[in-house]
C-alpha cells in the first residue's frame, strides 16, 4: 500500500508478479514430499489427527515437512526468480520502500528466503481450508477413504 500510494504501483506489480511465478514453479515439488510425511505417519499420529483441531492434519504436515520442503522449494525459487529478474525488482522495491520515511518495520531483502517463506505459508493456508471442509462437510470428503476417516 505504501509504496502504491507513492506512485510505485507498476513496480510493485512486477516484483509480485515475479514472486508468484517462483512460489509456482516451486510447489510442483510439493506433492511427493506431503505423501513421504503420509506414508511415515503412525497410528498414534493418526488418531491424534482425527481427534484433534479441524487443522489437525495441516499442524502435523506441517511439522514433518516444513524442512524438505524449504530444502525443497529455495533452489527452484532461486533459479525461478533469477529467470524473471525478480531480484533486480526486489532490490529496487525494497530500497525504495526502507529508504521511505516513517517506515517502521523493513522488508527482508532476502528475496529468496522472503518467497520461500510465502510460498509455504500458502501452502498450508490451502491444505488447512480444505481440511476444515472435508471435515465439515461431508460432499467434500470425495473419496471412499476420505469418507471412511471423517465420516462419523
Amino acid at each position: 500500500k505504501t509504496l502504491r500510494a507513492v506512485g510505485m504501483g507498476k513496480l510493485v506489480d512486477d516484483a509480485v508478479l515475479s514472486m508468484n511465478r517462483a512460489a509456482e514453479d516451486a510447489c510442483k515439488n510439493a506433492a511427493p514430499i506431503f505423501v513421504n510425511a503420509i506414508k511415515q505417519m503412525t497410528i498414534q499420529d493418526a488418531v491424534g489427527i482425527l481427534k484433534g483441531s479441524d487443522t489437525a492434519a495441516t499442524s502435523y504436515l506441517r511439522g514433518k515437512t516444513t524442512t524438505p520442503l524449504t530444502e525443497a522449494f529455495r533452489p527452484v525459487i532461486e533459479q525461478s526468480l533469477s529467470k524473471v529478474d525478480a531480484t533486480k525488482h526486489w532490490n529496487n522495491l525494497v530500497t525504495k520502500y526502507n529508504s521511505l520515511p516513517l517506515v517502521r518495520n523493513k522488508i527482508n531483502p532476502d528475496l529468496s528466503a522472503y518467497v520461500t517463506e510465502k510460498a509455504m505459508g500458502g501452502i498450508f493456508y490451502q491444505v488447512g481450508l480444505e481440511e476444515k471442509e472435508i471435515r465439515k462437510n461431508p460432499v467434500a470428503r470425495t473419496s471412499e477413504l476420505l469418507k471412511k476417516v471423517f465420516g462419523k
